[in-house]
């Protein structure tokens, strides 16, 4: 890897304010990375979710989706080795909150054969209780 290079040569070299910067970027690279893949997941978590609420009912297929997602989620949000989670619950609303329009496209080609555009959905949908529902299945556990 070319950034551990880089990192022990500013060690080598003593030039270990340099050195930190350069842990502080890899760190942050690291968390958006996270972050990106909680919202891929959460964008497929939120077209099934909205597909329920639209549809009033639900499918096995889409209730694994939702589990699928769920889980992912949960593993990609968790510190292993430092413990505690990449996003806490106000960065993951605000995840579910960029992920909702999309994910409402997404949805409206897909409940009642596709006859509604997104904004016709957005009418028949609560967007504040789906967030809600996501937040709950994605309740992180409390750490004593």
């Amino acid at each position: 890897m070319e950034e551990l290079s880089v990192l022990r040569q500013y060690i080598e070299q003593g030039r270990y304010s340099d050195a930190l910067l350069f842990i502080d970027e890899l760190e942050e690279m690291s968390k958006e990375d996270k972050l990106n893949k909680i919202f891929s997941y959460a964008l497929i978590l939120l077209i099934h979710l909205i597909k329920k609420q639209a549809e009033k009912k639900t499918t096995r297929s889409w209730d694994f989706s939702i589990a699928h997602a769920v889980l992912q989620i949960k593993r990609t949000n968790l510190r292993r080795k430092a413990g505690g989670f990449y996003a806490g619950p106000e960065e993951l609303t605000e995840i579910l909150d960029e992920a909702f329009n999309l994910a409402l496209k997404k949805a409206a080609l897909e409940v009642f054969e596709g006859r509604l555009d997104e904004n016709e959905l957005a009418g028949k949908l609560d967007k504040t209780a789906i967030i809600n529902e996501a937040l709950d299945l994605m309740k992180l556990p409390m750490k004593f």
